[in-house]
């Protein structure tokens, strides 16, 4: 990341507000355009908090002196919303009003890890981004053993622990279902590949038992779907215990 500000101050903030996030490192400061143009030649980073109102080149035609191939995701910082028209006119990430608070802040970092994994390359392994009270986590998909239903939110469930995402389960079961994941019931996704063993409860329902040891139901309206999605990613028939 860099971060350009004339005012020093205002770098440390950008600095405090980034301190939970151990995923991203800021590898250099700017105090004008000019010097924002010269950073980004010189160590390219993928992202750039940018303050509007600097001497020598304002943010906005700082931007607009940057090549097209090598333009990092911006995030406009400013005291003022009226150049709001004009950063998104460049296709800003994000505009900041300063001061910045901690949870607006996090809306802005949600908004780049998401474009940050759309931009990735084809042959890395898929993951989810989730936003926690340390920072940024990615989890690989592979490592999801379930997802479950949290109200408007999803519950990822890696082993033990457990993450919220800001994202209904619709819409990550879109995201998710390509790599492997099938709905065994309304309120929860499956890793397939994760089910170790199909087993029928007393009340003739079927069970998915995890890999992780966790004990997942399965709907009647789902079974046959579930049980053909596990066979498929497994390559073989899962062992179904009476």
């Amino acid at each position: 990341m860099l971060i350009a500000d004339d005012e020093p101050t205002a770098r440390r903030g950008m600095r405090r507000l980034l301190d939970g996030y151990t995923d991203f490192s800021v590898v250099a400061e700017a105090r004008d355009g000019k010097e924002v143009v010269a950073a980004v030649a010189s160590w390219a980073p993928h992202v750039l908090f940018l303050d509007i109102e600097m001497p020598e080149l304002s943010g906005i035609d700082a931007v607009r002196q940057l090549p097209r191939d090598a333009m990092p995701l911006v995030v406009f910082l400013t005291a003022y919303d009226e150049f709001a028209v004009q950063a998104f006119d460049i296709e800003a990430v994000d505009y900041l009003v300063k001061p910045v608070t901690q949870e607006r802040f996090a809306v802005a970092m949600e908004r780049i890890v998401r474009r940050l994994g759309q931009t990735a390359a084809p042959s890395q392994r898929p993951t989810i981004s989730v936003i926690t009270a340390r920072g940024t986590t990615i989890i690989p998909l592979h490592e999801i053993d379930w997802i479950e239903a949290a109200d408007y939110y999803s519950r990822v469930w890696v082993g033990d622990r457990s993450y919220l995402l800001r994202m209904s389960l619709a819409k990550l079961e879109r995201r998710v279902r390509p790599h492997g994941f099938a709905r065994a019931h309304r309120q929860a996704l499956v890793r397939t590949s994760g089910v170790r063993t199909l087993k029928t409860a007393r009340n003739g329902d079927l069970l998915a038992v995890l890999a992780c040891g966790a004990t997942i139901p399965v709907s009647r309206r789902r079974r046959r779907a579930f049980t053909d999605a596990v066979r498929g990613k497994s390559g073989a028939s899962p062992s179904i215990i009476p």
